[in-house]
């Protein structure tokens, strides 16, 4: 069965998709979150496959889609506000469980799932600040945790700064509550899976999170795998998540 795309507010892309597993809820839930450097020429068709492969886990899944760079309204703040929405949304699912949710991004969706399970410690009057629903954890596969880093490195072709509308220089302020590193001890627990192959988002993105965060953080490192074998349903480095989902949603 097509898994029903549900409104999460009024734009066109404030939609997601709601794959549900066999049997009665409300269930547990994971927020698949795609990436693309935040920019509209990718879309959470990305993420399809492993919300099918969640659901079939005896999870639900809730692909969101959001505005993004290139779009009116895309970029800061608006993707940020639109990852909150959805994520909030959930809390009037009734197959949800709204208690029990895990964020999971790929790539730059990596920085929006992290970011999205620490709006708990976003100061008042920030974007996506005062959360209704919670994330129990949060998942990063192959995430630009370090934005700051990231912009220096130039990954994707400018796209932080693209993003926040600049560099830390001009717009520090925006980096000091978008950053999962400046962010970081998020107060949930976290699990990173990143592949030694991958040529788009280093692998030092993530050892340096990692040590930033701590204890908090489970950091797997897939030696095999390249920037899209983590978001491949057959690859060992899905598995790994797949593994360790029951012990993150317990909290």
């Amino acid at each position: 069965m097509a898994a029903p795309s549900l409104r999460y507010g009024p734009h066109p892309d404030h939609v997601a998709n709601l794959h549900l597993p066999a049997g009665d809820g409300p269930f547990p839930t994971v927020v698949l979150i795609h990436g693309g450097f935040w920019r509209d020429g990718w879309d959470r068709t990305l993420m399809t496959a492993l919300a099918a492969s969640v659901a079939a886990s005896g999870t639900a899944a809730w692909n969101i889609e959001y505005r993004r760079v290139g779009q009116e309204g895309g970029g800061w703040p608006g993707t940020f506000l639109d990852v909150a929405a959805a994520l909030d949304h959930l809390g009037a699912i009734e197959e949800v469980d709204a208690s029990r949710v895990v964020t999971c991004g790929h790539s730059a969706g990596g920085q929006l799932a992290l970011w999205a399970a620490a709006r708990h410690r976003l100061p008042a009057g920030a974007p996506g600040a005062d959360p209704v629903v919670l994330p129990r954890a949060a998942i990063g596969q192959a995430p630009v945790a370090d934005l700051r880093r990231a912009f220096a490195d130039g990954l994707g072709r400018g796209a932080v700064a693209d993003l926040l509308g600049g560099g830390p220089d001009e717009v520090g302020d925006r980096y000091a509550i978008a950053d999962p590193l400046a962010l970081a001890p998020l107060g949930v627990r976290q699990l990173i899976v990143h592949g030694g192959r991958d040529e788009i988002v280093p692998l030092s993105q993530s050892r340096a999170y990692a040590r930033a965060a701590g204890n908090e953080v489970e950091l797997v490192e897939v030696d095999s795998a390249d920037h899209f074998d983590v978001i491949d349903p057959e690859h060992a480095a899905w598995q790994a998540v797949l593994d360790r989902l029951p012990a993150l949603l317990a909290g």
